[in-house]
């Protein structure tokens, strides 16, 4: 049976040594990756995360186990108040309840308490696989299971996701940076229920919230305005970028890239087959070292910053953002088209692109009727006329941060 945890005993458990493994990489798996639907854990506790956050944030909890008054501060501004106190530091809650709206948990013999000594959460520390396997929904009464992982963590993280999955229980894993509570909150993709942070690292609160806006960004809505294309003209050469993702595109997506942080245009992915290239949905044939693109947290940065770890945003042909990761990035010297376009209700601003002249690379269209998706249009076969989405917004940035300031750019 997995261990009851004291108040005094938080330790680790010693690594799995048997997993399952699997290749996900057919159309069929692809196909249904890229069209599902997400799955957010319900809870009826008062202790949420914040009732500010984005969606994916009020999907998990967030709890806080810390004796840094720095710590403290730091996560209340973010909208997390619900910390964790070993059951000999209530003066240091009730000091910090005098000066923050908190809610104080307290450890007391392998279980979590509120201020009114009622049960929130039972702990376990889980020290073998045959504990970890024994790890069930029915074991513990209280709603919450905290659970303390010490070596390993992706494999058992992803073993208690699919345990407790239907389950009316949130499982939280204790954290001791911010790296490690992404892991908990990703496994298997939905993630465990919450993480308890456990620092004295005002950094670790910092990056944590971040990482939140991020994904909350992802499940966001953006707006894609409708253009009509004014100019294409070829350009010559220059030096181009493709952008190669650590994930994969389905139809209708792709990057917000643009000459201009005003406007930026959906480029779309080399996902589509054509007769003389295969079939590259990883890829994003981005344009020049020049160009803008979007990246999360409403930021923009050069494509030539581009690189190797970086996230950066994908959009499709609705609006829909998600958060992918940098694979690779390739510079090399192709020749060039200009595109420029214009919005019907702006007749004196123009929004433009340089792309590389060639079959596989396109621009995204509006969707059809009822919301039906439309080719993507090459830009070889791009015409004055045709109709393109645009993102719009402020074109005034500092180090990619959109600022309020007078600019003119031509």
């Amino acid at each position: 049976m997995a261990t009851l945890l004291s108040s005094t005993c938080l330790l680790g458990f010693p690594f799995l040594k048997h997993f399952s493994s699997f290749t996900p990489l057919t159309d069929k798996w692809n196909s249904l990756r890229l069209n599902k639907t997400t799955c957010s854990t319900s809870s009826t506790s008062v202790f949420a995360t914040s009732s500010s956050g984005g969606s994916y944030e009020k999907s998990k909890r967030v709890w806080i186990w810390t004796e840094s008054k720095q710590v403290m501060t730091a996560a209340v501004e973010r909208g997390w108040n619900t910390f964790i106190f070993l059951s000999n530091h209530r003066q240091l809650a009730i000091d910090w309840s005098s000066i923050a709206l908190i809610f104080p948990l307290f450890i007391e013999e392998g279980e979590v308490l509120d201020g009114e000594n009622k049960r929130v959460a039972t702990i376990f520390e889980v020290s073998t696989p045959q504990e970890l396997q024994q790890l069930q929904p029915e074991n513990g009464q209280a709603e919450n299971v905290v659970i303390n992982l010490l070596d390993w963590q992706i494999i058992p993280a992803e073993n208690i996701v699919a345990t407790f999955q239907g389950s009316r229980k949130t499982v939280l894993a204790i954290s001791k940076n911010h790296s490690e509570a992404q892991i908990f909150l990703e496994a298997l993709e939905h993630g465990l229920g919450g993480v308890v942070l456990k620092v004295e690292d005002v950094e670790a609160v910092i990056k944590l919230k971040e990482y939140f806006d991020r994904r909350n960004e992802a499940t966001n809505l953006i707006s894609l305005t409708k253009a009509t294309v004014t100019r294409v003209q070829v350009a010559g050469m220059g030096d181009r970028i493709c952008v190669d993702l650590c994930s994969l595109m389905k139809p209708g997506e792709g990057l917000l890239v643009g000459s201009f942080a005003r406007g930026l245009f959906l480029v779309h992915s080399e996902c589509m087959e054509s007769n003389y290239i295969a079939s590259r949905p990883f890829r994003i044939n981005a344009g020049p070292v020049h160009a803008y693109v979007s990246i999360p947290g409403g930021r923009t940065c050069y494509l030539s910053e581009l690189k190797a770890g970086k996230e950066i945003s994908v959009a499709d042909q609705n609006g829909q953002l998600r958060t992918a990761i940098v694979g690779r990035v390739k510079i090399e010297t192709r020749p060039l088209i200009l595109v420029e376009a214009k919005r019907e209700s702006d007749d004196q601003t123009v929004y433009s692109i340089f792309l590389q002249n060639a079959e596989t690379v396109a621009l995204v269209p509006p969707c059809e009727g009822k919301g039906l998706l439309k080719a993507a249009i090459p830009v070889t076969s791009l015409k004055v006329g045709d109709e393109v989405l645009l993102r719009i917004q402020g074109g005034a940035r500092h180090t990619g941060i959109e600022i309020q300031e007078f600019i003119v750019e031509n």
